[in-house]
């Protein structure tokens, strides 16, 4: 699961992540320009997880104005949201 996450693979995600809300499309592509040669498939699948929540949703994580609960309050998806909230 520690394993690097192949290109395809990468660029599956990539397309995943686009989003509806510009605030949102701005931390994942900082996120990527960032992480994404070192990025794991265990952090691609806390990734995917925080994708399947609806825009405000993300955008409140993001923004630290709530914090993951229910099946996403896990290590992996607190490490992402982390790497994601890390400004410039």
């Amino acid at each position: 699961m520690d394993t690097a996450l192949d290109p395809r693979a990468l660029s599956k995600l990539r397309w995943r992540c686009r989003r509806g809300l510009l605030e949102n499309d701005l931390f994942i592509e900082r996120f990527f320009r960032r992480h994404e040669a070192a990025l794991t498939v265990r952090q691609a699948q806390a990734l995917e997880a925080l994708m399947a929540l609806p825009d405000n949703d993300l955008l409140d994580l993001l923004l630290s104005r709530k914090q993951p609960e229910g099946e996403l309050d896990r290590a992996d998806v607190r490490t992402v949201l982390a790497m994601m909230r890390t400004p410039v």
